[in-house]
Parts: structure tokens; sequence; C-alpha cells
């Protein structure tokens, strides 16, 4: 929860008041599908992810300390996690960022994720930003 509590400070930095509308998208208390980075023997990243459908999984909260930054952290997360999501069978991925986290559009646009319209609980919130993968299995 360490982790959590630090991305969302960062996010209601980023953010202010409007995060409140966000957070009750963020519960992760029923989610066991985590990787954990670590430096040093700290954590110092995270991200996970649910079913969205039966084909389709949805990463979230996807964050690493920004004294961690820059040390290609949060591309080894999101691969962790999209080689767990195909050995789980999914064969896409979507998640939702903010357009206030230029390094998350960065990291996504980098990794093949091309953005997508802003999807379910998403889709009225401008300020969201979504994006969609396919992944191979190979």
């Amino acid at each position: 929860m360490y982790l959590v509590t630090r991305l969302d400070a960062d996010l209601s930095q980023r953010n202010g008041t409007l995060q409140t509308s966000y957070n009750k998208h963020n519960i992760i208390q029923h989610i066991d599908t985590v990787v954990i980075a670590y430096y040093n023997h700290l954590p110092v990243g995270c991200g996970c992810f649910k079913a969205y459908d039966e084909r389709t999984a949805e990463i979230k909260r996807m964050y690493v300390k920004p004294e961690n930054r820059g040390k290609g952290l949060s591309k080894q997360i999101l691969a962790e996690l999209e080689k767990w999501v195909l050995e789980l069978g999914f064969t896409k991925i979507i998640l939702e960022t903010g357009i206030k986290q230029p390094e998350a559009i960065g990291l996504y646009s980098k990794g093949g994720y091309c953005q997508i319209p802003n999807y379910g609980q998403y889709s009225a919130m401008p300020n969201s930003i979504c994006f969609g993968k396919r992944l191979d299995k190979r």
C-alpha cells in the first residue's frame, strides 16, 4: 500500500480536486495480479491488472517513485504485466491515464500502445486518455 499511497498523492497533486472523481475507479483490494519493482531491496514501483472482459485485461495503478524514474523500471513492470496477461489467455490490454501524466503517455506510446476512445467509466472524463494494445502469443 506504500506505493499506492505515493501514487494517490502524486495524482492528487497533479489533478487537484478532480482526482476525487477518479478514486472510485482505483480500488485494488481484490486484485492479486500485482508486480512490484525493487531497487536496492526497497519497493520503488508497481503495476497491476484485472480482467475487463473475457479477452481483455486492464492495466491499473502503474507507478514508479520519482527518484527512481529514468532507470527503465516502468518498462520492466509493464513487460512483466504483459507477459502475465498473455499467460492467463488475454489477447488485449487497455488502460487509462491522465492528460497531466506525460511520463505515462510516453511509456505507453513507446511500448506499442495506441490511443483508443475513452471506455467505460472514463468515457465522459475529458482529462482521461485511454490506450490499447493487442498481444502476440509468441
